[in-house]
C-alpha cells in the first residue's frame, strides 16, 4: 500500500484522555514481561500522550520497551509476534530498529492499538517530554490544542502530522532535560 492508503485507512484520530489507557499499559506490560521474561528487558516505559493525564491523545498505547544489547533478536521477534505483535523494521530509528505494532488490520484500526518500541538503553528523549507534560499542566493543555489544530489540516497525513508537532516537542524536550538533568540517564529498572 502506499503512504495515502494508508493514512486513509489509519487516519489521525484523537480522544479525550482515558483512565483505563493507564490499566491497559500495565497489561500490556505484564504481558510482554510474561512472554519476554525479565532477563530480557532492562526497562519498560509508557509513554507517548496516553501516558500524560488528561492530555488529548490519538488513543495508541506507546511502550518504550528497552532491551540488553546482548539479546537474541530473532527470539524477541518471534515471540512478540506470538502474542500478537506485527513486525515493522524501522532502519531509521535508534538500534535495534525494530517496532511492533497491535491493532492494526487490513480493514483499519481493531481493538486497542499498541506501538512497542524496542530500543537498546539509553537516555531517551521521550521519557523527559513525557514527563515535562506531566508536571506542566498549561504545557499539556497547549501541545493538545497543536494536536488538535493539526488533525484538521493532517488527518490523513501522518508524517506532515508528526513534522508539524516537532519543533514544540524539541522545545519542549530541551525545557525537560534542563529541569530533569539526568532523570532518565541511570537505567533503573522500570518493570
Amino acid at each position: 500500500m502506499t503512504n495515502e492508503e494508508l493514512w486513509a485507512l489509519f487516519p489521525i484520530i484523537l480522544s479525550e484522555h482515558r483512565a483505563e489507557w493507564a490499566k491497559f499499559y500495565e497489561q500490556e506490560k505484564d504481558t510482554i514481561i510474561s512472554a519476554l521474561g525479565t532477563k530480557n528487558i532492562t526497562r519498560i516505559n509508557h509513554m507517548g500522550s496516553t501516558s500524560v493525564p488528561g492530555l488529548v491523545a490519538k488513543p495508541t498505547i506507546d511502550i518504550l520497551l528497552e532491551i540488553p544489547t546482548d539479546t537474541d533478536i530473532p527470539f524477541l521477534t518471534a515471540t512478540l509476534i506470538s502474542i500478537g505483535y506485527i513486525c515493522n523494521t524501522q532502519p531509521n530509528n535508534p538500534a535495534p530498529h525494530l517496532m511492533f505494532m497491535k491493532g492494526y488490520t487490513p480493514q483499519g484500526f481493531r481493538e486497542q492499538a499498541v506501538h512497542l518500541h524496542v530500543r537498546f538503553p539509553g537516555d531517551w528523549d521521550e521519557l523527559y517530554f513525557r514527563d515535562y507534560l506531566r508536571s506542566h499542566p498549561e504545557t499539556a493543555e497547549a501541545y493538545g490544542k497543536l494536536k488538535q489544530n493539526l488533525k484538521l489540516r493532517y488527518e490523513h497525513n501522518r508524517d506532515a502530522y508528526t513534522e508539524a508537532k516537532t519543533g514544540f516537542i524539541q522545545e519542549t524536550t530541551r525545557l525537560a532535560r534542563k529541569e530533569l538533568e539526568n532523570k532518565h540517564a541511570t537505567l533503573s529498572t522500570s518493570l
